[in-house]
This record gives C-alpha cells, sequence and structure tokens, in this order.
C-alpha cells in the first residue's frame, strides 16, 4: 500500500515540478514518471524496513 500511495503522490510532485519549470506534456509526462518510480522505490523500502521491524 506504501508502494501505491508513494507513485501516485510521486507522480503529482514529478508534474507539479513540470509544470512550474514550463515543461511541455512530454517533459510532464517523464517528470511524473520519473518522481512515481523514485517514490514506489522509497515506498518499496520503507515497506520491508517495516516489515522487518515487526516480524
Amino acid at each position: 500500500m506504501i508502494v501505491i500511495i508513494g507513485a501516485f503522490l510521486g507522480a503529482v510532485i514529478g508534474a507539479l515540478v513540470a509544470r512550474r519549470r514550463k515543461g511541455k506534456m512530454a517533459d510532464i509526462l517523464q517528470y511524473a514518471f520519473v518522481y512515481a518510480l523514485i517514490f514506489a522505490l522509497g515506498g518499496l523500502f520503507a515497506t520491508l524496513i517495516i516489515h522487518r521491524a515487526a516480524v
């Protein structure tokens, strides 16, 4: 669940960053994808750490 929330949050933040920098649609999509990927990976590691700490 953390991974999905992280991916969604990353996509939104990435799109906002690209829009603030006056990017075209392709730039906005690329930033959204990369930020979503990075945040999802961070969420994956957070999930693993939480799961390991609980066991």
